[in-house]
């Protein structure tokens, strides 16, 4: 299989940056131990310091998996991945130096050693994949591959076929399934003539034959493997995937079947399997892991409970008297909302407007006359906001998330977008992606909040926790210095 090829390519490859580091390090232990004139100390302190520089490196193959692959490495990714190398095989070394305050290892072998594993993995992660994939890919390893599908199909996996020649991957050609061949002529059945040609104006395979014509080709070309461009379809599509296999199995051809399905959804999806039955989502949900929800919510309280105590109390002060001043009446104002799964839950807020403006459910505009003038400043500056961190303590909203509706928006919004209520798979927040992406305030149009839907639900899809402590960061930013939107 080409996944387990690449993986063990991988695996190979950091072994030998290891080696090659290995080898940069002792080198320059024995150099400079000879030449340096404040000598080294004894090879057992180097060899700690050594393990040290392993460990760093496999820790960041770990990381890394099969994320990337070598042989698409262009010059500024090639350089970033080995700054990345280095930071992570320096910073064992770094760390012990500092909390063990060891001066046995010299500064002279330390400014020395850097810059040249920085060379040394630039140079070996531009290498060795060549050398690596020539003795492990090449002569009889190679994979004689056959298309069998649709042209187009055939096409778009292109650039990807390209790659995966350093794996081994050698296509041949491609056989037709002609009931499925939108584009194919019908009369022309390539059976006793090789067409060496490509046929069709942009193809870049030469087609030789049908899909039935299978074990005459694997014969004439030495066929070991076969890729289905796409899943069976059409009428009696899966009757010849079925027919495809066994004559692959009778043959000894191993078959792989490119899934298309996201491209006939029209959508990426979540291939799940759960307990051995296997499932189809229509998107990932790292927030429904029990682990990522307490890690979330322990932030939500951490954040919630000295605002509460210590920063919630002088701004209600404040409030209150800007309130006497120009618009008399309750501190608080209250709110339904929609929440997680559309349930209601009441916001609250310090109250920004008149109480006799009588339009609960119009959203606020740039100058708005609802809005009394000390509250302009409450509201740039989102102090309006800080009683929020009740329901976030409550539980109600979190801290990120998807900024919760008016009822009578939610309803307004999902009659416009489809997938609108996507985003209440999680708790409302105070701040969210979208918000800091600058689309907060009054919704305008469509697009507008097409924008912020598709912001909400890229966080509820790749919730991680370098991503929620990048929001808070962003939404700190924007409250010292508040976008234009922040009215």
């Amino acid at each position: 299989m080409i996944s387990q090829r690449a993986s063990g390519f991988n695996a190979l490859m950091t072994i030998g940056q290891v080696v090659c580091v290995s080898g940069l390090f002792w080198l320059l232990v024995v150099v400079i131990g000879a030449y340096y004139s404040g000598g080294l100390v004894s090879g057992e302190r180097y060899l700690l310091y050594w393990l040290l520089v392993l460990a760093g490196l496999v820790v960041e193959a770990l990381l890394r998996g099969n994320r990337e692959d070598p042989f698409r490495d262009q010059f500024v990714r090639l350089h970033l991945r080995s700054l990345r190398q280095m930071s992570y095989a320096a910073l064992p070394i770094l760390i012990f130096l500092v909390f063990a305050k060891d001066r046995g290892l010299s500064r002279f072998f330390l400014l020395t050693f850097l810059p040249l594993l920085y060379a040394t993995l630039v140079a070996s992660g531009a290498g060795l994949p060549g050398v690596l994939a020539g003795r492990l890919f090449g002569g009889r390893r190679r994979d004689r591959t056959l298309l069998v599908g649709r042209v187009p199909r055939a096409e778009m996996l292109r650039g990807w076929l390209d790659r995966k020649a350093f794996f081994g991957v050698e296509v041949v050609g491609l056989a037709l399934d002609g009931a499925a061949e939108p584009t194919a002529q019908p009369a022309i059945r390539p059976t006793d003539t090789v067409f060496q040609e490509p046929i069709g104006e942009g193809v870049h395979y030469p087609v030789l034959g049908m899909i039935e014509d299978l074990e005459r080709l694997a014969t004439e070309h030495g066929i070991t493997q076969v890729i289905r461009t796409g899943l069976p379809d059409g009428e009696g599509g899966l009757a010849r995937h079925l027919a495809l296999m066994g004559t692959c199995e009778r043959l000894g051809l191993r078959l792989l079947t490119v899934s298309d399905v996201e491209q006939v959804w029209g959508r990426p999806l979540a291939f799940i399997d759960d307990g051995g039955v296997r499932l189809i989502a229509m998107r990932e949900e790292p927030l429904e892991n029990p682990v990522n929800l307490f890690v979330k919510r322990a932030i939500d309280i951490a954040f919630s409970l000295p605002v509460i105590l210590f920063i919630l109390p002088p701004a209600a002060v404040v409030v209150w008297i800007f309130q006497r001043l120009q618009s008399p009446g309750p501190l608080f104002h209250r709110q339904v909302r929609a929440g997680y799964q559309n349930r209601q839950f009441s916001i609250l807020k310090f109250r920004t407007m008149r109480l006799d403006h009588g339009e609960t459910a119009k959203q606020a505009t740039s100058n708005d006359d609802r809005v009394y003038p000390a509250a302009r400043f409450f509201r740039k500056w989102s102090i309006d906001e800080l009683p929020q961190f009740w329901n976030v303590l409550r539980g109600d909203m979190s801290l990120v998330g998807p900024r919760p509706h008016l009822i009578e928006h939610n309803q307004q919004f999902a009659q416009q977008l489809a997938h609108y209520q996507v985003r209440t798979f999680v708790k409302p927040g105070i701040t969210g992606l979208a918000q800091v992406r600058g689309f907060r305030g009054e919704a305008r149009d469509t697009r507008d909040i097409a924008n912020r839907v598709m912001s909400d639900i890229e966080y509820l899809e790749n919730w991680r926790l370098s991503l929620e402590i990048a929001i808070i960061l962003r939404t700190v930013i924007h409250l010292i210095k508040p976008p234009k939107s922040a009215y």
